[in-house]
């Protein structure tokens, strides 16, 4: 089931492109992403294709407060984001639309001036 399950998957990303979708959505995706550059607490911002992680500075003595706490604000904003250790990451799905993405970045960004 599993394995069919995956060639569905590969399917779909060969039949419907979506390799250049991704490709083409990229560079909207960085400078989105990058907007956030000197939002309090950010340290680093990195992305490759539509991913990207945001390295926050550290409570002292929890590294791992920060990204829990600002993950849970997304959530409350409606998006789901992954955190862990020092960092938030976020990795939308391939079908994602601009509008999509500048709504997933405020909220993300929103989530960062609101925690301490």
């Amino acid at each position: 089931m599993a394995c069919a399950v995956g060639l569905a998957a590969l399917d779909v990303l060969v039949n419907e492109d979506m390799l250049s979708r991704v490709n083409a959505l990229a560079p909207y995706f960085e400078a989105a992403v990058h907007s956030l550059k000197g939002v309090r607490n950010v340290t680093d911002i990195r992305n490759y294709g539509l991913a990207a992680g945001f390295t926050l500075e550290a409570v002292p003595g929890e590294p791992a407060k920060r990204p829990y706490e600002v993950a849970m604000k997304c959530w409350d904003k409606g998006f789901y984001v992954r955190y862990g250790g020092d960092t938030i990451q976020l990795a939308p799905p391939f079908i994602m639309e601009k509008h999509q993405i500048d709504s997933l970045v405020q909220a993300l960004g929103e989530a960062l001036q609101e925690t301490h």
